[in-house]
């Protein structure tokens, strides 16, 4: 299984706008120096630490596993087979140097 970055971000920025609460407050809960990685997550640049996601799920009484989405078996086929077809037009690319 693999989770969905992007709409765990999506999810994440939900969650903490129907408690109520914004990025300054999700902030200094998390005693993070600077705002910019909760934008990081909400975007889905990237993921929170497993203690973030812990901290988060407890201000936001849900379950950590409530906060992720995953992302279904077709969709990971697909993204295989991007992968696949990348890794193949770069090495025909890398072929004509």
């Amino acid at each position: 299984m693999h989770v969905d970055v992007e709409r765990t971000g999506l999810r994440l920025k939900q969650a903490v706008q129907n408690a109520g609460y914004d990025v300054k407050t999700v902030q200094n809960y998390l005693q993070l120096s600077c705002p910019q990685p909760i934008y990081r997550w909400f975007k889905g640049k990237l993921l929170p630490s497993v203690d973030h996601l812990l901290a988060l799920s407890l201000l936001l009484h849900v379950r950590m596993e409530d906060l992720l989405v995953l992302q279904s078996s077709k969709e990971l086929v697909v993204n295989d087979m991007r992968i696949r077809l990348a890794k193949k037009r770069f090495f025909a690319y890398g072929k004509n140097f």
